[in-house]
């Protein structure tokens, strides 16, 4: 007899024969550099004009990193954790603070990053429902190779958080495999 009550289950929003990076979602597993990773959390950015981009928080086991990935044309994809202010030899987070504005170019572990974008936008986790969104200025600095990635994030008026990470080609992570939810 049919169980007119039953939930039916839902179809994923992917296609796991040829799932890609902007695919994954909380539980997923995926391979970079030679370790397995697994997807922790989905947080969102709206920038505006229906611009949206996913960051992952990602779990190798021995530690917990970023991934970024935009896909505007083509995929930007970047593997980050985040460092000390006091890292960046400029002090980045007083001129922002009294000018509400970056460097033009900062060092960071002896190599020039060069402001790349600046942008302000909203962020909230992907697990939290509603429109609970966090206002935030990002500037976001690229090494003068463009492998390198430097970011600065101002939350309010005095909370001001950095990270740097490496750009990832969307080649070198593989064998994304769905959640068994």
């Amino acid at each position: 007899m049919f169980n007119l009550f039953k939930k039916k289950k839902e179809e994923p929003l992917y296609d796991v024969t040829n799932l890609s990076v902007k695919d994954l979602d909380v539980g997923f597993v995926f391979d970079y550099d030679m370790k397995s990773w697994i997807v922790k959390e989905v947080l969102e950015y709206d920038w505006g004009n229906n611009n949206f981009t996913r960051e992952y928080k990602v779990d190798s086991g021995d530690e917990v990193r970023f991934l970024e990935v935009e896909d505007d044309d083509e995929l930007f994809i970047v593997l980050s954790n985040s460092i000390s202010l006091r890292k960046i030899e400029e002090d980045v987070a007083e001129k922002i603070r009294k000018k509400g504005k970056s460097h033009k170019k900062i060092q960071f572990e002896e190599e020039t990053y060069f402001l790349e974008e600046e942008s302000a936008g909203y962020f909230k986790s992907a697990a939290k429902k509603g429109d609970d969104w966090e206002e935030f200025i990002t500037w976001q600095y690229l090494n003068e190779e463009e492998t390198r990635v430097v970011s600065l994030t101002q939350w309010d008026e005095q909370n001001i958080e950095a990270s740097a990470g490496i750009v990832v080609k969307p080649y070198q992570i593989s064998n994304i495999t769905p959640s068994g939810n």
